[in-house]
């Protein structure tokens, strides 16, 4: 648990889970074909589910290494992982595989950052501490209908006892696919404190064609707070590092790693879109309870001569803030900000002090509408792998 690289703890015992030493038992690893490389993937057929990991504590996963072949949207998402903290029957983390790893959308890419990374956009890596106490059992299940070629590695060390404040960690996603009109979306929930809200990772698929999908502020709802939270940020590019609209970028903190755009637009909302952020060096902890949520509300602007147009947005579209400005400048009938609906998806990632339980995932409204765009191309790579 310590960040000093330079420190030499030997109360730490070092383990790693493979399917080539599936018990992380001291000097078992690499038993097949003499130790020259005999097992190191599984077949996961589908509807299988597979246990990766079953390691008695006290211990922390320290890193998870995963990889599968690129796919449609539909079937990377459709792996999907649960870990069960210290024994119990029902998972703490319930989330697409992809989500996990902070990649929403089922859309992997080229991306790193503190917390997470895709090496080449084909190797996922999470460096979330994962403390347990009792146990940590870590499964995967293949709800697509293809075969999937699986590869796996968790790294973790196993102590006499952890400190009193390891919290242990939760993941839970959540969709609207749409949202609902001045309601906001609602990131992380339900989860009882002592805890910390690490982050979040957010997939967008828009559903308004206006000029800007991102006004809306991100709100922190901590202990109590009711009508209005203790934290509230500015906009949601804002949030994700950027500022003054949004493109696809990445840093150690927050990024939006994704967006997927038809090259012949080149102005307008992009048709899917992700965000990160980890909170790390501003911590966010609560006693009691925390609810983060983000607005949907957007920018539109209409010209001089649409206005028909023009009123049948404003209809569907309340206003949002200062209201609609008329005529500004030459040539603008309209411009400002105004409640939208789009469709959401959000893997949230919370530490508490004592295991609970999280929804499980809904694999079928993880997946719908998800599919390529008609200008979206398989990768070489996944044209070699017959999908």
């Amino acid at each position: 648990m310590h960040d000093d690289p330079s420190r030499i703890d030997l109360s730490l015992d070092s383990r790693a889970i493979t399917f080539e030493n599936l018990s992380g038992e001291r000097g078992a690893g690499g038993r097949a074909h003499g130790g020259r490389k005999g097992a190191p993937s599984r077949n996961l057929a589908p509807g299988e589910t597979l246990e990766l990991a079953n390691i008695e504590g006290p211990g922390t996963i320290r890193h998870i290494w995963m990889t599968f072949p690129p796919a449609p949207p539909e079937t990377m998402r459709a792996l999907w992982m649960e870990v069960f903290y210290d024994g119990s029957s029902e998972p703490s983390i319930s989330v697409p595989c992809l989500d996990f790893f902070a990649m929403p959308l089922g859309r992997p890419l080229a991306y790193h950052s503190a917390m997470a990374s895709a090496q080449e956009g084909r190797g996922f890596n999470s460096y979330y501490p994962m403390p347990f106490r009792r146990s940590a059992r870590l499964v995967v299940t293949n709800s697509s209908s293809r075969v999937l070629p699986f590869y796996f590695q968790v790294d973790y060390t196993l102590q006499r006892e952890l400190p009193f404040e390891a919290g242990y960690l939760h993941v839970t996603f959540r969709r609207e696919n749409p949202t609902v009109l001045r309601r906001d979306f609602v990131i992380a929930d339900g989860l009882r404190g002592p805890g910390r809200f690490l982050g979040c990772a957010v997939g967008i698929r828009t559903i308004d064609r206006a000029d800007w999908y991102g006004e809306g502020e991100v709100k922190v709802f901590l202990d109590g707070d009711t009508d209005l939270p203790t934290i509230c940020g500015t906009g949601l590019e804002d949030y994700a590092g950027s500022a003054w609209g949004m493109g696809a970028h990445f840093a150690q903190y927050a990024g939006s790693p994704l967006e997927v755009r038809n090259p012949a637009q080149r102005r307008g909302v992009p048709d899917f879109l992700s965000f990160y952020r980890w909170h790390i060096p501003d911590p966010i902890v609560f006693r009691e309870d925390c609810r983060v949520t983000i607005q949907q509300i957007g920018f539109a602007s209409f010209r001089e001569g649409h206005e028909e147009r023009f009123e049948e947005y404003s209809r569907t579209n309340p206003a949002a803030g200062p209201g609609w400005a008329m005529n500004p400048s030459p040539g603008v009938l309209a411009r400002g900000i105004a409640e939208r609906v789009d469709d959401y998806c959000a893997t949230a990632f919370v530490y508490c002090t004592e295991p609970q339980a999280v929804p499980r995932l809904d694999v079928t409204a993880a997946i719908a509408d998800i599919g390529r765009a008609d200008y979206e191309e398989p990768t070489p790579m996944e044209r070699s792998f017959g999908f």
